[in-house]
């Protein structure tokens, strides 16, 4: 679960309710009428429509002055990439742009994976969790002097490569994957695609492109590290609520099973067990934005009802401030861009969110269809435009793609740094060997990927021969989210 932190607002705007278009607020009221939380929705998708490329993204980009000049060499192992100053994308303008339809495939689980409260990377479902009704009135502050929390790291992607080697080699799978186009993470491409409605925070990334590949980390300085290890005391309750409300929601054991693990006596109704951050459930699926394949990884917080081996029973949660009015509904409607986007990537269904008050009492929850969140906005001042960021993302894509490959030469260890500038852009450069040192960080690498699986994939390169053909990708019973 990714959670969002949020703060008390001023006083609420004014203006007639009556006019105003049906809201979050309008959904919440008439919740208390119906029973519709556990209706999945498994309507079909609209036809796939396709992608126009007579306009290359690459096109598009201007380059920057640069102060740092030319590329020196790209990395530990292979050879120099061609010079040039940073390219730059802009990205589109929400308020006057015609984006274009871009298809992106429901995604399908490959595999998925647990860590243990050590934080080892195991390919069982010991961390899968099931989902209950928390009841209303949870104190979201109850266990936080017995939180453990896993540090904050680098945002390396070793876990799902360990998950794509284990894929590969599955026997029992028969055939191997098609040629994929991006490894990443899902909170990484979360960002990627929300970035045109975001102006606050900026970012940076890591890119490295080895056997046609790109693979993407999110770039943390040591002083981001320390700013999100070293919270203050206020923005550590805010985060624990959303923990602490996952264990309200959550169960070791499937409906009408004891759970495997006892609650701390004394413990509040429905609270399954301390915050451990250590342990998580991850699913793995592979899906496709335009031509480009995709596998994205990312924590899944629990299943509704039965485990069935893909996500259609996927269930996020999240926590919000309770809507007092007007100005928190408009709050609350940004926030869902990306409450959108981190489930829609994963191809997670449900939504349900916690409304709580500041001291962080539970007064609200509601389930939201992941793919009906774009409705609640839509025709609103300053509503986001999911079409808009796939069309966003799939242009940037195109255009990292056909900027590594113009500039890598015949180099496979070659790293390339991206900034995204809030409200205007992104940035896209080489490191010299510098740069990448930073990158390895003293660790048994090639760029930011681990040596072991730049080697298999080096090996497996080597061993094609070069008539082969790669596996075609599987048709998938969905050919597309509805959005």
């Amino acid at each position: 679960m990714e959670h969002t932190r949020s703060k008390p607002d001023s006083d609420l705007a004014s203006g007639s309710q009556a006019t105003r278009k049906r809201g979050v607020s309008d959904l919440l009221n008439e919740a208390k009428d119906r029973d519709d939380a556990t209706d999945i929705s498994n309507e079909p998708p609209k036809t796939r429509r396709r992608v126009d490329r007579d306009k290359s993204p690459l096109k598009e980009h201007r380059e920057q002055p640069s102060g740092a000049g030319s590329t020196e060499k790209a990395g530990q192992v292979g050879k120099n990439v061609v010079s040039q100053a940073p390219a730059f994308l802009s990205y589109p303008d929400p308020s006057n742009s015609k984006p274009k339809a871009i298809p992106f495939q429901q995604p399908s689980q490959l595999i998925s994976f647990s860590y243990t409260p050590e934080h080892v990377q195991e390919f069982t479902d010991s961390a899968l969790r099931y989902y209950v009704d928390p009841p209303l009135g949870s104190n979201l502050s109850y266990g936080y002097d017995r939180w453990v929390r896993k540090p904050d790291q680098r945002g390396r992607i070793d876990a799902l490569l360990k998950a794509i080697s284990n894929i590969k080699h599955d026997p029992k799978r028969g055939v191997g994957l098609p040629e994929i186009g991006v490894v990443s993470w899902r909170g990484v491409m979360t960002k990627i695609l929300t970035a045109p409605y975001e102006n606050r925070d900026g970012w940076e990334l890591n890119v490295m492109s080895l056997n046609g590949t790109l693979y993407l980390e999110e770039h943390l300085t040591e002083d981001r590290l320390s700013e999100k290890n070293n919270m203050d005391a206020r923005q550590r309750s805010q985060t624990y609520y959303g923990y602490a409300f996952e264990s309200y929601c959550t169960s070791d054991a499937p409906p009408g099973r004891a759970p495997h693990n006892n609650p701390n006596p004394g413990a509040p109704p429905s609270w399954g067990g301390d915050v451990d951050t250590s342990v998580q459930w991850c699913s793995v699926v592979r899906t496709k934005l335009g031509d480009t394949r995709m596998i994205i990884g990312g924590e899944v917080d629990c299943v509704r009802g039965k485990y069935t081996g893909q996500t259609d029973t996927f269930v996020e949660l999240k926590t919000s401030l309770t809507i007092r009015g007007q100005h928190d509904e408009s709050k609350f409607e940004r926030k869902l861009l990306k409450f959108y986007f981190q489930s829609f990537l994963l191809g997670v269904p449900e939504i349900v969110v916690g409304f709580r008050t500041p001291a962080g009492v539970v007064t609200t929850v509601q389930s939201f269809k992941t793919i009906q969140l774009p409705r609640l906005v839509r025709g609103k001042p300053g509503a986001w435009d999911p079409v808009l960021c796939l069309d966003w993302g799939y242009k940037f894509l195109t255009f990292l793609k056909d900027l590594v490959r113009s500039t890598a030469g015949d180099s496979d260890s070659s790293v390339w740094r991206v900034k995204f500038v809030p409200a205007s852009g992104v940035s896209v450069e080489a490191l010299d060997s510098k740069g990448i040192e930073d990158v390895v960080n003293g660790e048994d690498r090639v760029g930011f990927l681990p040596k072991w699986y730049w080697e298999e994939i080096r090996r497996e390169e080597h061993a094609r021969l070069p008539d082969e053909k790669v596996t075609p990708a599987s048709k998938l019973a969905n050919a597309g989210w509805q959005i």
